[in-house]
């Protein structure tokens, strides 16, 4: 579930009209710090980055979100918790559309589908899921992204840091944070396009940190699984280079974190399942999945495609589709699939 994000008439009503607008200027617009020390800046952004990752994973915080892309949005409930023994529970709750349940003790992950009765069982896989980022430290991130401090704000009634890290190349997009200035957890996160244009937005609207742990229903949701049809997903790791293929793109800081295997469905009743081979390369903020499968008997057409700031590519190299999928421009993913070349092994 790879996942997803104030009226002020009462408040303000009797103040003058430039009085107002004033207000709402000043409300809603950061204080900027001065750059005057970058190195400093550089320290304080690279611990925020820290700060963001470990809050997400150790703090107990209940809240609702809303995530945003063009036209398209959505709101979900989430509750976490982390225990000294037991590590991390989280329950995820769709509030828009079909009702769908995910709830999670450490990487056991068991997603709820309530209109087939089904439960998907498996592994976790993507830890960067809101309001995560991904597992690597702030420094490393930062070897690909100039951050700005730009101050102070509130996001659902929280007092929180603004960090925008802005991408040293045309690679990537540029990312906007604001995080509790408690605790480091990440309130609201928007991916920006090259003119400063908000392309995807998720965002706390109401959150309560710190709050006691209160697992119990997880952990009976996750044991009272009588009468649902469980589906366990199988994946395995794999090999890629192993099996002919070899992927080194130029793009600078990204890295290879993982390659899986899973089965899809054939097109043609009663053949086997089709492998499809997975590999995800990340720099720190944004991942890349290059998927590699037999062409079979499908009807896929080459092509490109996005969607907020995810965009696709798909090309056929010999018996193979690739699909690269990313929140990168376009223009990285073509970077990446000119590097992508494939010898049969022997």
């Amino acid at each position: 579930m790879q996942t997803p994000r104030f009226n002020k008439t009462t408040i303000w009503g009797r103040l003058p009209a430039f009085l107002f607008c004033a207000a709402v200027l000043l409300s809603a617009t950061p204080r900027v710090f001065a750059q005057n020390d970058p190195a400093a800046a550089r320290r304080t952004a690279a611990e925020l980055l820290d700060r963001i990752h470990q809050a997400a994973q150790q703090q107990n915080y209940e809240g609702a979100f809303v995530y945003q892309r063009g036209n398209f949005v959505q709101t979900s409930r989430i509750a976490h918790y982390s225990t000294h023994t037991d590590g991390e529970f989280e329950q995820l709750e769709s509030l828009d559309g079909k009702p769908r349940k995910m709830l999670r003790h450490n990487d056991d992950m068991y997603t709820f589908v309530p209109e087939r009765h089904l439960v998907v069982v498996e592994k976790r896989q993507n830890k960067d899921a809101f309001p995560a980022l991904l597992a690597v430290n702030g420094e490393q991130v930062l070897s690909v992204y100039e951050p700005k401090m730009l101050g102070d704000d509130r996001v659902a009634g929280v007092d929180s840091l603004v960090m925008e890290l802005d991408p040293k190349d045309a690679y990537r997009f540029a990312y906007k944070l604001w995080a509790d200035k408690k605790t480091g957890l990440l309130l609201r996160a928007q991916t920006l396009d090259p003119n400063g244009q908000v392309l995807e937005q998720l965002s706390f609207s109401q959150v309560r940190i710190g709050v006691p742990v209160d697992k119990a229903a997880i952990v009976n949701g996750i044991r009272n699984l009588s009468g649902w049809t469980i589906v366990r997903p199988p994946v395995e790791p794999v090999d890629m280079a192993a099996q002919g293929w070899q992927i080194a793109p130029s793009v600078p800081g990204f890295h290879m974190i993982r390659q899986l295997r899973r089965p899809m469905a054939s097109s043609e009743a009663g053949r086997p399942p089709i492998p499809v081979d997975q590999a995800v390369f990340s720099d720190g903020l944004t991942a890349i999945s290059v998927f590699v499968e037999p062409v079979e008997n499908n009807t896929r057409k080459e092509g490109t495609g996005d969607s907020g700031a995810t965009h696709v590519l798909v090309k056929r190299q010999g018996d193979f589709w690739i699909t690269l999928l990313g929140e990168v421009p376009q223009t990285t993913l073509q970077q990446f699939a000119s590097a992508i070349e494939y010898k049969a092994p022997k």
